[in-house]
């Protein structure tokens, strides 16, 4: 990691430690990546000014996200299958962000099972649900969060309908995934990331397996899954879902005021400004287009946190001189797993760090609360 400078770095590294499809998987969007794009292109767009000749000797990056400290305006937002990247690549993960002391939050369709990582870390972590059909198992399945002391529960909303990822379909994505000669070629290119896939307490959904009526094959469960994803869900949904869980509660995928206004009537803590990455409705806004008018709207009523297409410090500063609280990161730190395993993400998360730093110190601010709109030029 000594040579490492940028997240892209880890991007070049991911690529070539881990097979194409694991990589794609984490790497690409939906369609024809519009809006993956326009996350990128739409923050690089936003311009600071610089400012000299400010006592910027007393930066500190350290923030209040959902009322706990946090030494960075900074999450491990969920990403699913990170033990595909790394084994147990979840844990290593969540070990990353906790000695950092920033949040980390498990997916659903992850690797390892919250229990998995409860028993291998020292602190809560917290914990991305998808509601699907079979209610009594979600139930189950949140319960299984509070019993493992998950700090915070992020509901997922836009993901009712799932967008198509053509590279997924190109590239056979399944869970183990199919076998082809290219991918034994690829994948015997790559032993350091077999023998750690391996050596994994899982190599399925963790969460899935064993709390199903079905068999716990591979197969069985992945036929499961797309039978799963419920077209009626709503809004009085989560008014049941508030009902089982006692803790603090947000809400993943508010890209439109209308959502955000109803989403502060739910009684939830926070919402996310989010476009999934550009893994769901291509031709959406990016995230940063549409932050400012949902901060304006809602932003006195519930902590605003922002997802899409963090790369950076720089970009960090970007989305909370708009009015967001905290940003989460994905591919971002889904690098550095792949790339070094719990190394690979500590790297990632030093990186913005640092970044962010320097961009407050050039900037002329002190503390995360200085950062606002006067920071853009215009």
């Amino acid at each position: 990691m000594k040579h490492i400078t940028c997240i892209d770095d880890l991007r070049t590294l991911h690529q070539r430690r881990v097979p194409k499809a694991f990589f794609d998987y984490c790497d690409r969007g939906s369609y024809a990546e519009e809006t993956l794009r326009a996350n990128r292109e739409d923050m690089q767009a936003i311009k600071f000014r610089q400012r000299v000749l400010v006592d910027v000797s007393r930066r500190d990056t350290s923030t209040m996200i959902l009322g706990e400290s946090s030494t960075m305006p900074l999450i491990l937002a969920p990403v699913g299958l990170l033990g595909m990247q790394h084994g147990d690549g979840e844990i290593h993960a969540c070990r990353a962000a906790q000695a950092a002391g920033i949040p980390f939050t498990q997916s659903t369709m992850s690797i390892c099972s919250i229990e998995d990582i409860a028993a291998n870390v020292e602190k809560p972590f917290w914990f991305q649900l998808y509601v699907m059909k079979d209610r009594g198992f979600i139930k189950e399945l949140i319960q299984r969060a509070m019993a493992a002391k998950c700090s915070a529960l992020v509901l997922t909303v836009d993901l009712q309908v799932i967008g198509q990822r053509h590279q997924d379909i190109k590239n056979g994505m399944t869970v183990p995934p199919e076998w082809s000669l290219s991918k034994l070629i690829d994948f015997a290119t790559k032993p350091a990331w077999v023998s750690g896939v391996l050596q994994g307490k899982r190599r399925t959904f963790g969460n899935l397996a064993g709390h199903l009526k079905v068999s716990d094959d591979i197969t069985s469960l992945s036929t499961w899954i797309n039978s799963q994803f419920d077209t009626s869900l709503n809004w009085n949904d989560i008014e049941w879902i508030r009902s089982i869980w006692p803790g603090k509660l947000i809400l993943k995928g508010i890209l439109d005021v209308e959502d955000a206004e109803l989403a502060a009537k739910t009684g939830a803590q926070a919402l996310v400004v989010s476009n999934h990455g550009g893994r769901q409705l291509d031709g959406a806004p990016s995230s940063i287009e549409a932050l400012p008018e949902i901060v304006d709207a809602v932003g006195s009523q519930m902590e605003i946190m922002f997802d899409g297409g963090v790369r950076s410090g720089q970009d960090v500063m970007r989305a909370l001189a708009l009015g967001a609280k905290s940003c989460m990161i994905g591919r971002a730190y889904a690098h550095g797993l792949g790339a070094g395993g719990q190394a690979g993400v500590a790297k990632a998360i030093d990186i913005i760090q640092k970044e962010l730093l320097t961009t407050m110190g050039l900037c002329g601010v002190n503390s995360i609360d200085e950062i606002d709109d006067h920071i853009i030029a215009v």
